[in-house]
């Protein structure tokens, strides 16, 4: 199955990110902590081109804290700058700042031996819809400045945003790119809710949060649902859980799209554990 869209706004975005890049120093780049590798759009990797990148690895509070330690030294390993974030933290946030401002020292020290005058370091935010980037900015300007919501595609347009006198963000639309050749990539960005529901079968993307689970996260999903890793038969689980959570019909038959509901933000919101839907190795 080959999960695809390419919807005009999305297009747009692509053309302005492309227009503006030579406006900034640097790019950072918003991944979810829970789905670094699948969260990073192949797409924009071939727009930014030769631009120097950090990446930001969002909503850790909510992943596994061994694989977003891997992943941030996986990333370094390649060269590539990585942070963990935690947006409620200040101590973060301040990481991320301190990150930015190294990341452009090169740029402004060049300028400087250029006789030009000093200024606030540049950089152009990114990342795929629902990544969290309107919070950070609001967290980062320490004001609230970018719209937020719980659903993809809040931002749509740009705007610079002043970081103290530190550095100066140009933020951009959430772009997804045309379509996900690997079907896992798409299980996990529907997981964690970074494309639309409509766009798969919720009872599908339960079901893939089940036995992801049940293969890495046993544990957790017998605390929170009571199943255990050897039951197998899909029905009986969603069964097992419809009936624990009372996701039932008049006559007491089970309601399968509201289980996968129960259980598809579960995942989302923590309750069912801290957990990482894909690993570095």
């Amino acid at each position: 199955m080959t999960i695809q869209w390419f919807p005009g706004h999305m297009a747009k975005a692509k053309r302005q990110v492309q227009e503006k890049l030579k406006l900034v120093d640097f790019v950072i780049e918003l991944v979810d902590a829970r789905a670094p590798e699948s969260s990073q759009n192949p797409m924009l990797q071939q727009v930014l081109q030769d631009k120097p990148r950090m990446l930001v690895l969002m909503k850790k509070d909510l992943a596994d804290p061994s694989q977003t330690t891997a992943w941030v030294n996986h990333y370094k390993e390649k060269e590539i700058p990585a942070i963990a974030v935690d947006v409620q933290q200040k101590q973060d946030i301040q990481h991320v700042i301190a990150m930015a401002k190294e990341m452009g020292k090169e740029k402004l020290e060049k300028l400087k031996k250029k006789g030009i005058r000093p200024r606030p370091a540049r950089a152009m935010i990114v990342g795929i819809p629902n990544v969290g980037k309107s919070t950070l900015i609001n967290r980062l300007a320490n004001k609230k400045i970018a719209k937020t919501g719980d659903r993809p595609g809040v931002t749509t347009s740009q705007q610079w945003i002043k970081v103290k006198k530190d550095f100066e963000l140009l933020d951009t639309p959430g772009i997804l790119w045309p379509k996900f050749e690997d079907q896992m990539v798409g299980y996990r960005l529907a997981a964690i809710g970074t494309i639309k529901d409509q766009l798969l079968s919720l009872q599908d993307i339960a079901t893939f949060v089940i036995t992801y689970s049940q293969d890495n996260y046993p544990a957790m999903l017998e605390s929170r649902f009571k199943i255990s890793s050897d039951m197998k038969d899909m029905a009986q689980i969603f069964d097992e859980i419809g009936t624990l959570r009372g996701c039932l019909e008049p006559g007491g038959t089970i309601n399968y799209d509201k289980t996968a509901d129960v259980i598809v933000r579960d995942l989302r919101s923590g309750r069912l554990g801290r957990l990482t839907l894909e690993s570095p190795s």
